[in-house]
């Protein structure tokens, strides 16, 4: 037998070892979920044995993220907007940056608007805006897989009565107007996906990263088929990559778009584009 403290050592040891950043924080957090065992309670209990079947669940998962599969994979949750999310590798992993878009979204929406989230994912956007912002969404995702995910969230989240899913390639399936439409669509360079985190380009489903050549694919169809879908005076709003804002802006004048703003993360960097139909 082990104790706990010896367990955790080797643990977060073996993650240095790999080459993961933040070793010590994955380690707590696996140690955690496995073990059922609040940090008090460690601290109460660190030179007790551990249970041997608690102690194989864990060692399994740090070899897992030792191999650099991401943490959320691993624990199949993530914290998005203060909400607990199913995420598996059939989806992008949820992160603060998307939260900008989400704030943003919420300001500007008005409770009780009609809301389309193009490339739903874990459904992450389209159920925080819903019950957040007290609205009724409806998600779009070309993958089975993802919306799979998705339909888990909304009814864990308790969202089934203000958000559904359908499947669509981009706007192929949508029917009727929305007052407006957000999406986090897949806007990373194709030559640029190689030089990402190996736990981002080998984990992380492809299809919800490459936005092809210049990265600009799906903004160009956001761009020109939103309107459709507008009611008058209703907005189109996007996160971008942080080097995009004057390409997917100049998409949306092209395409009538006025009041166009850009608005920036925490750090500065440009995160969100927003345009209104008018």
């Amino acid at each position: 037998m082990m104790t706990h403290r010896k367990i955790l050592d080797d643990a977060v040891k073996k993650l240095e070892n790999a080459g993961i950043y933040e070793a010590k924080h994955d380690a707590w957090a696996l140690f955690e979920a496995s073990f059922n065992m609040s940090r008090t309670d460690y601290y109460m209990n660190d030179e007790r044995d551990a249970d041997e079947r608690m102690n194989e669940l864990y060692v399994e998962r740090i070899e897992r993220r030792a191999k650099h599969e991401p943490l959320q994979y691993i624990l199949g949750n993530t914290c998005f907007m203060g909400m607990d999310f199913t995420v598996t590798p059939a989806v992008l992993i949820p992160r603060f940056d998307t939260e900008v878009l989400v704030d943003e979204a919420l300001r500007i929406i008005p409770e009780g608007s009609k809301v389309l989230d193009m490339c739903t994912g874990s459904g992450c956007i389209a159920i925080s805006i819903a019950l957040l912002g007290k609205n009724n969404v409806t998600g779009v995702d070309i993958s089975d897989d993802a919306l799979r995910v998705a339909e888990i969230n909304r009814v864990r989240l308790k969202a089934t009565e203000c958000v559904d899913f359908i499947k669509s390639d981009m706007f192929e399936a949508v029917n009727g107007t929305y007052d407006y439409i957000l999406s986090n669509p897949p806007y990373i360079r194709s030559s640029d996906i190689d030089e990402l985190a190996d736990e981002v380009k080998d984990m992380e489903p492809r299809l919800a990263l490459d936005g092809t050549e210049d990265g600009l694919f799906f903004y160009r169809i956001l761009a020109s088929e939103s309107g459709r879908f507008l009611n008058n005076g209703g907005a189109l709003i996007m996160e971008i990559g942080y080097d995009q804002a004057e390409d997917v802006s100049r998409l949306l004048e092209e395409n009538k778009f006025t009041d166009i703003r850009v608005i920036k993360d925490l750090a500065g960097l440009d995160r969100v584009v927003c345009g209104w139909r008018k």
